[in-house]
């Protein structure tokens, strides 16, 4: 489902995707409100949400609040014109799974349509810039436990990947391991640090201290 206030935005963003063959566009909003009614009628239907964040009515993030309180689980990319870390990090936390501009070429944008229905997450690596300098002294306030446990060299080798923007399939080819193996792993770490996907395994790691960035 596209969900986006300018028609002429989901018409160009239709007719890209339809050059893959296995992406259809199933459903259309022009604002939250519709967004949330259509996912509660033909959530089946849908594998995604490609989002913007400000429309009238109801914006992104507060789609995403209503989705949750309504136990919608459908995951949400946020696609948008703003590369602003407050408004990324209150997507992240409201439950969004990915987050590109709309500048993106279609090629990440498949890509990134492709990870989150896989299960993974996606940001595009200059909104990751952005996140990481914008988190200098700032509480995600994600929960997660307060004492996590250690992370093995191995894993914090995998979190700086994670970090970098890499896919499963990216990580097993740099670390020459199977694809499988480092989805395990990947697991491992979300649960040592007791979050619930990629994205916070991140943000929770730099608030640790255990990886930075320039």
């Amino acid at each position: 489902m596209l969900v986006d206030d300018q028609k002429l935005i989901r018409q160009g963003l239709a007719s890209l995707l339809s050059l893959s063959a296995h992406i259809e566009v199933a459903h259309e909003a022009a604002d939250g409100e519709e967004a949330l009614a259509r996912a509660k009628a033909h959530g089946s239907d849908i594998d995604i949400i490609l989002l913007d964040l400000r429309m009238p009515k109801m914006n992104g993030i507060e789609l995403l609040q209503a989705m949750r309180t309504d136990n919608i689980k459908i995951p949400v990319l946020i696609l948008t014109t703003f590369d602003d870390h407050n408004m990324l990090l209150d997507a992240l936390k409201a439950g969004a799974r990915g987050y590109l501009l709309k500048d993106v070429e279609l090629e990440m944008l498949v890509s990134g349509i492709e990870r989150i229905i896989a299960g993974e997450s996606m940001i595009q690596p200059t909104i990751t810039t952005s996140l990481l300098n914008g988190l200098q002294g700032l509480h995600s306030e994600f929960e997660a436990f307060d004492t996590p446990e250690a992370l093995s060299p191995k894993e914090l080798e995998i979190l700086r990947l994670i970090a970098a923007g890499c896919s499963n399939k990216e990580i097993a080819e740099a670390l020459f391991k199977s694809e499988g193996t480092v989805k395990n792993q990947v697991s491992a770490i979300m649960s040592k640090l007791g979050v619930r996907d990629r994205t916070r395994a991140v943000l929770r790691a730099i608030e640790l201290g255990l990886i930075g960035f320039c």
